[in-house]
């Protein structure tokens, strides 16, 4: 995208009022989206995000200027206003850069942008009409098959100048329900670092099936009864809860500034031994996995937590200044827009020996939480709420009837420590992960848990 001559010139322009790290950051995505609703192709869209950032450092200070204009003027004139807001001051270093190719262990086989929009078409309307055709009781059914072609460059003061190509392909089915005058709505929404190849092994139809079903379930549903009580959280999507709860908690944008529940931490005792979780953007094909962060930093996989001792936090370049440690390859930003910070990629809780049944079995009276939807959380306080997006009640060991409203609300801290058994068999969910350095794609990820003791919400 930019040559290295070019590069070298605008890293000196960026340091040139005393900086000791500059770095550019240039971006060339494509975004294709098809929309259904109401039985039809609503929209199709295609949209292109195109320009670069120049960050530069001096110290704990930090400016960001971005530019749509790539051109060699463009990005000297960017480097400029970045170095005239970092201060007043000169400075001469001596630039090099030598490219770096760190490989892809994320193989593509059919490149989205090389195939037309009827075949993509096509395969949405399977997985919209299979949500369609389920019951009588689906009242509207919305999808939408995306396919992104992000490629990016990172060149800076460290003599690194390198590039990475990351495609993703994602389809979300959702359905709307009506029973007796309620309605709910259920949705499923897979997606790889693939390209449509994903779908010899995703079934669109079973998508739209999963939605559907979800949605009629949670219609005939009474409410949830709220109360204190063991919870069997699923598999899945289900790692939701570590990701927000804890998770945002271990990024060093919260622990470099004292503002995490877990920083000082690092060799502590903080959940049940039986607890490991891991944060890895290597897993080949998985949603949130990255070549290099985008600070050019290589991925790796980061054990956070082993048997209950917080061991790692997830860092970026300028965090790891003020703690004093190095990047784990956890730099994401949404576009060039944005200044990167420390982001999770696929975090999930690693499989333990707990059989799903026995997990199940052990709860005399609970709820068993089969998918999550949505939630928030304080990563200072560690405080969460996450709705259910559907459940169903535990009684005498045995899952009963399906109950809809609940939320789960409580403390990461005190989860951490309540998570008392852990089943065999771990899955993956993806979602978008918004922060300060914007939207970015997220694994999440864990086998069966049963939380001890937590709140639940209802009526």
């Amino acid at each position: 995208m930019i040559s290295r001559e070019i590069c070298k010139k605008v890293l000196q322009k960026a340091v040139s009022t005393g900086g000791d790290y500059a770095e550019i950051f240039a971006e060339n995505t494509t975004k294709y989206n098809i929309a259904m609703i109401a039985d039809k192709v609503d929209s199709i869209s295609d949209a292109v995000i195109a320009g670069a950032a120049v960050r530069v450092y001096k110290g704990m200070r930090s400016v960001m200027a971005s530019t749509v204009d790539t051109s060699e003027a463009g990005l000297l004139r960017c480097a400029e206003q970045a170095a005239e807001a970092l201060g007043q001051g000169s400075a001469a270093m001596d630039i090099v850069l030598r490219e770096r190719i760190f490989g892809d262990i994320h193989p593509i086989r059919t490149v989205p942008g090389s195939v037309g929009s009827k075949e993509k078409v096509e395969i949405l309307k399977a997985g919209y009409f299979a949500a369609r055709e389920y019951s009588n009781a689906i009242t509207q059914v919305t999808g939408n098959l995306l396919d992104v072609d992000h490629n990016i460059l990172v060149a800076n003061t460290e003599e690194l100048y390198t590039q990475d190509r990351q495609i993703r392909t994602w389809i979300s089915l959702s359905a709307v329900a009506e029973i007796n005058g309620e309605t709910q709505t259920g949705s499923c929404n897979p997606g790889c670092r693939m390209g449509l190849e994903m779908f010899e092994t995703v079934d669109p139809r079973e998508v739209g099936i999963h939605a559907a079903r979800q949605a009629v379930t949670m219609a005939g549903a009474g409410y949830c009864p709220a109360g204190v009580m063991p919870v069997a959280i699923d598999n899945g999507f289900g790692g939701v809860i570590f990701h927000e709860a804890c998770g945002h908690s271990l990024e060093a944008s919260s622990v470099a500034y004292g503002r995490s529940q877990f920083a000082g931490k690092l060799g502590q005792q903080i959940a049940n031994e039986k607890v490991t979780a891991i944060d890895d953007g290597t897993i080949p094909n998985a949603w949130g996995s990255i070549n290099i962060d985008d600070e050019g930093t290589p991925s790796r996989k980061n054990v956070l937590i082993e048997n209950g001792v917080l061991k790692s936090y997830m860092i970026d370049k300028f965090n790891g200044r003020r703690m004093g440690m190095v990047s784990t390859g956890n730099a994401r930003r949404e576009s060039y827009a944005y200044t990167p910070t420390s982001r999770m990629t696929n975090t999930y809780i690693a499989p333990g020996t707990d059989r799903n049944e026995d997990i199940i079995a052990s709860i005399e009276y609970g709820l068993y939480a089969k998918e999550m939807g949505g939630g928030s959380v304080n990563p200072v306080t560690g405080e969460f709420n996450f709705a259910v997006n559907e459940g169903y009640l535990i009684r005498n060991g045995k899952i009963c009837e399906p109950v809809r409203g609940a939320s789960l609300v409580g403390k990461g801290s005190e989860i951490l420590r309540n998570i008392d058994m852990v089943g065999t068999q771990l899955d993956m969910g993806q979602g978008m992960c918004g922060s300060s350095s914007g939207s970015v794609p997220t694994n999440v990820g864990q086998p069966m848990i049963r939380v001890s003791s937590i709140t639940v919400g209802g009526r």
